[in-house]
């Protein structure tokens, strides 16, 4: 077994149990912190896969932006604790019908489809790499991505407007 296979089987193993960890955690801060470790371990997958841009993005936005706003509503609305909702009598027997068949569906395609793809030849060493990502997103790209950030800062104005309190 390679270096690569062991690091892949225990980051396999970390990102399940984080992920089983954040869904069955009664605190809703212990849920978010799992959820933080998963995407740190998905990151860890994409610097793997020969992408180090997409792995910064996700710790950067994922990680760092969007589970610090995740925490602080948590906080501010003072959510730590879920609470019980009474349970519908169906809705156990058919979640659990229905992973039933997501297994079946999964082993199935893993079984069957064993040689179907040909094996990939190793990645441009560039590749990936945040110098090729600007260069392609600020020429080929250009124009949607200044759309994409005209959209974005209107919406920012637009959130801004709405929350102004009227003097």
């Amino acid at each position: 077994m390679t270096t690569d296979l062991i690091l892949f089987l225990v980051l396999a193993t970390v990102a399940i149990a984080s992920g089983v960890g954040m869904l069955f955690s009664r605190n809703a801060v212990y849920a978010a912190l799992f959820l933080i470790l998963n995407f740190g371990t998905v990151a860890v997958f994409y610097v793997l896969l020969s992408g180090p841009f997409i792995a910064l993005a996700q710790v950067t936005v994922y990680a760092g932006a969007i589970m610090v706003l995740f925490l602080f509503v948590i906080m501010l609305l003072g959510a730590e604790r879920t609470g019980r909702t009474p349970a519908v009598r169906w809705l156990r027997p058919l979640a659990l019908g229905l992973g039933v068949v997501l297994m079946v569906e999964a082993a199935y395609i893993i079984l069957t489809q064993i040689g179907a793809f040909p094996a990939g030849g190793a990645p441009a060493a560039a590749f990936g790499s945040p110098t090729q990502v600007g260069e392609v997103l600020f020429n080929r790209y250009l124009l949607p991505f200044e759309v994409t950030s005209v959209l974005l800062l209107v919406a920012m104005i637009g959130a801004i407007v709405l929350t102004k309190k009227q003097a």
